[in-house]
């Protein structure tokens, strides 16, 4: 079954983590409860992409910390903040940390569900396009150091013959270096090995 999206509730509170369950769950979304930002942070290298709705006032890391941490490893997903009545400061501060957005309890359901589609909307292509650059750089990490100078010499543009000579090796071998490049980069075409590399950051547009 499809869903909306992923949404990681993190609130210390245990009613309020079944009640946004039950309206998140009934909205369509694939919805994962944590009790602590700290447990939230343990589980999140196996997480699929999606929106952190978080309160901001909890025992251990609290929300600014969490959206510290979250900052400083560069993550994609993006966090909405939960606050208590009077807690402006605390959310401005979340919003300069980088808080997509921040709700103040109560609050009222659609709205939330509306924050959390928009925000999911907006960070996913981000989310995306990183994702991909961090797998073609794990195909050029795969390569052995001959098969790197190989893809090297064939982005900047030389023949076969013209790596051969320059890593004095026979041209035959450097066919079977150039296809195990083609199969491990998972390039169709030179010209996808080429925007491959660009990717990667190995040739500069």
């Amino acid at each position: 079954m499809t869903t909306k999206g992923h949404v990681y509730v993190i609130d210390d509170d245990e009613a309020m983590r079944d009640s946004l369950n039950f309206l998140l769950d009934s909205s369509g979304f694939s919805v994962r409860l944590f009790e602590t930002a700290q447990s939230f942070l343990d589980a999140l290298p196996g997480l699929s992409f999606g929106c952190v709705v978080s309160d901001v006032r909890m025992p251990g890391l609290d929300g600014i910390e969490l959206l510290k941490r979250m900052k400083a490893t560069q993550s994609p997903f993006p966090i909405l903040i939960m606050t208590g009545h009077g807690d402006v400061p605390l959310a401005v501060e979340a919003m300069k940390l980088g808080a997509v957005d921040f709700l103040e309890k109560p609050f009222d359901d659609d709205r939330l569900t509306a924050m959390i589609e928009a925000a999911i909307h907006q960070a996913e292509p981000a989310a995306k396009s990183e994702a991909i650059t961090q797998d073609i750089a794990a195909r050029v990490a795969s390569l052995s150091p001959r098969e790197r100078q190989v893809m090297e010499g064939l982005i900047a543009g030389l023949s076969n013959k013209l790596i051969a000579r320059e890593y004095d090796i026979s041209p035959r071998t450097i066919e079977v270096y150039r296809a195990n490049v083609m199969t491990k980069m998972q390039a169709g075409s030179l010209s996808e090995l080429v925007r491959l590399a660009m990717r990667a950051g190995m040739l500069k547009d």
